[in-house]
């Protein structure tokens, strides 16, 4: 396969993933600035909650360069749904996903094809009328459901090649590094006081985090108890049960490269399975020792050793834009 096939395809599939998380991630910023919050120290704005998906994504410096004063819930939604000038909006990543399936049609099913295409266009007039008229929540669940949709059809009716792995690789990539986004923030940046942990609060901000990764059923039929930091650290990263885990990314991610690999490529394969067996042989109280904001970020620079590698042994070498860790956007904005 040509490296500029297999860089579209990964790309594309990272696109409608990322596009699915945004709309996880501002679903879960909607419900959350619903509950009181306080800022801990003068100067810190950024640590509203509709700061969340900007430092997420590595995108709070652009925004407050173009959109300047207070941070409204208009004013995100609008920066990160239809914002063209975004490349992280949920317009520009469908948009930027049916130009690489376009380009690759010829190693799409027709299936897909057609239902890349069919999301793309309904997306274009769907998006402003939800920010118009307060449908934005049916929107996100849309954007989940065409996301889940395209998964679907496209292991349902794509012949198991170099392509497919490809896109299931670009998919488990994404998920992971969403992922450990999602539980540095909720821990570091809206970590807290201490005499509100174990609160209302505080237990709205974990269940709303697990319902962003569709995993506050699963919390409950393996723990039944309290929503705990030290429980959603073991679920969100150690289990391999978990769809939306670390661990169960990096046993796709492993088994795919295992498949792509060959002997003059096996660095990323070398890499995913180091990151592999610490998650597998790993337990949740070495985690907590270390610090579980020290852990997620050694695994996140990881993970972006491990994407740079691939870039370089499959892939057309350029820059990907990848999200700045959402620690250096924070410092940014506290600087």
């Amino acid at each position: 396969m040509l490296s500029r096939q297999a860089n579209n395809l990964y790309w594309m599939s990272r696109q409608i993933e990322r596009a699915e998380n945004t709309a996880r991630l501002l679903d879960i910023t909607y419900r959350m600035s619903l509950l009181p919050y306080r800022v801990v120290d003068t100067g810190q704005d950024w640590a509203e909650p509709w700061a969340l998906p900007l430092i997420i994504n590595g995108l709070a410096s652009d925004y407050y360069e173009s959109h300047p004063g207070p941070i409204t819930s208009d004013k995100v939604l609008r920066y990160m749904v239809i914002d063209n000038t975004n490349p992280s909006s949920i317009y520009s990543l469908m948009r930027a996903a049916r130009e690489n399936g376009r380009s690759m049609r010829g190693l799409l099913t027709t299936e897909m094809y057609e239902d890349l295409n069919a999301m793309w266009l309904e997306l274009r007039s769907r998006s402003e009328t939800a920010l118009s008229n307060g449908g934005i929540n049916d929107f996100f669940e849309w954007i989940k459901t065409q996301s889940h949709q395209f998964r679907g059809v496209t292991v349902g009716t794509m012949l198991r090649d170099e392509a497919y792995q490809f896109i299931r690789l670009g998919t488990f990539m994404e998920r992971a590094d969403n992922t450990v986004r999602l539980l540095d923030v909720k821990y570091h940046t809206l970590l807290p006081s201490a005499e509100e942990v174990g609160g209302a609060v505080d237990y709205y901000q974990w269940s709303a985090l697990l319902r962003s990764v569709s995993a506050l059923s699963s919390y409950r039929r393996i723990y039944r108890d309290v929503i705990t930091p030290k429980r959603v650290a073991e679920l969100l990263i150690l289990r391999d049960d978990l769809p939306r885990s670390l661990h169960a990314c990096l046993n796709e991610i492993y088994e795919i490269l295992g498949d792509l690999c060959k002997h003059e490529s096996m660095e990323p394969e070398r890499l995913a399975g180091e990151m592999h067996a610490q998650l597998h042989y790993g337990r949740v109280e070495q985690i907590m020792e270390v610090g579980l904001h020290e852990y997620l970020m050694e695994f996140l620079e990881r993970l972006h050793t491990l994407n740079a590698e691939l870039n370089h042994q499959f892939l057309v070498p350029v820059d990907t834009a990848l999200p700045k860790t959402a620690t250096t956007a924070t410092q940014k904005q506290s600087a």
